[in-house]
């Protein structure tokens, strides 16, 4: 871990001018702003290749948008999360981190894990490309509704940046019985594997995570949505089910898992593998401090490869962490003039 040095080193222009613009940049983020013209950044998030992974819409300045106006802007997106950069003040950027809110197109969520991930490395690339080059930025703070999340950065030799956050410390909540897991996913009890209990657990979004003994168990799944939703209402502290299994078939690939939601299935959920990283550790399935390889969306034809771990101090799991890459795709603004 560096320090809040390493977050930013761009003097008294911060994070603020990096991302509205730096220089003669500054008056036309300016004008843009008042004629209601929004920057955003399209990234493909869990994965190092454009056109795979999960992909994530970053708005690089949101100051003056209402509530309503980002979410009608996270249902014209039609994407699994949008992000909106608050740009405040350096000195509160280098105390607190740098204002993110994140949107599904229905709600917004308090932490998500490719949003995270997604919206760290834009602010990121767009650091090491203004005028006031840093020599490196290895550390990226978001205030999230969470909490404060930092994300790492590193660099393969190929020149892959890598970026791992570090998510809140888990709580462990209900275990779940497997027969009634079992029929809201319409298979047998027997499908479900007895090497850990489904648990709820939380790292910031909370997961009931099921393990499944074969994968093609978990490649042909088909759970029923409504009973799934009707369930959740009825736990309290249940985001949804997330649904992995250890029947790789690849040595170099811990988990494959899906994320199948009501509104869709998701290419990657940073959130969930974080939590499976501390159930994991928490019943013996990894080591502390072991890197896991899942691997989520090849069913909906979007790898995503998704790097986690969790330490562990006596009986307590903490220092939860996901990595991945991610690689931009797209550029452009949205206009809220009217005409």
């Amino acid at each position: 871990m560096g320090t809040r040095r390493d977050f930013l080193q761009l003097g008294a222009s911060g994070l603020t001018a990096a991302v509205a613009g730096t220089g003669e940049k500054a008056t036309e983020t300016a004008a843009a702003h008042n004629s209601r013209r929004l920057h955003f950044v399209q990234t493909d998030v869990f994965s190092s290749e454009r056109l795979q992974g999960n992909p994530l819409a970053v708005f690089t300045d949101a100051r003056g948008l209402s509530d309503l106006e980002m979410q009608a802007i996270a249902r014209e997106t039609s994407l699994q999360e949008t992000t909106f950069i608050f740009p405040r003040d350096p000195a509160v950027e280098n105390a607190h981190g740098v204002k993110v809110r994140i949107f599904t197109p229905d709600e917004e969520l308090p932490f998500a894990g490719h949003p995270t991930l997604g919206t760290a490395m834009v602010i990121r690339n767009r650091l090491l490309g203004a005028k006031a080059r840093p020599a490196s930025v290895r550390k990226i703070v978001l205030d999230l509704k969470v909490g404060s999340i930092p994300v790492v950065f590193t660099s393969d030799a190929a020149g892959h940046v890598f970026g791992e956050m570090h998510q809140k410390d888990p709580t462990f909540g209900q275990i779940h019985d497997r027969e009634t897991v079992a029929g809201l996913m319409g298979i047998k009890s027997t499908d479900i594997s007895d090497d850990a209990p489904i648990q709820t657990v939380s790292t910031g979004l909370p997961f009931a995570i099921v393990s499944i003994r074969e994968r093609k168990t978990l490649q042909s799944l088909r759970p029923d949505q409504e009973k799934i939703r009707a369930y959740v209402e009825r736990e309290p502290g249940l985001n949804w089910l997330y649904y992995v299994t250890r029947d790789t078939q690849d040595p170099t690939i811990g988990l494959r898992s899906r994320g199948i939601y009501q509104e869709g299935e998701d290419p990657a959920t940073g959130s969930a593998a974080g939590c499976t990283a501390a159930w994991m550790v928490r019943y013996g399935l990894a080591n502390s401090d072991q890197i896991v390889h899942i691997v989520q969306g090849v069913e909906v034809k979007r790898p995503s490869h998704i790097f986690v771990r969790a330490g562990r101090e006596g009986n307590k799991v903490l220092n939860v962490r996901v990595g991945g890459n991610a690689v931009g795709i797209a550029e452009g603004e949205y206009s809220l003039s009217r005409e």
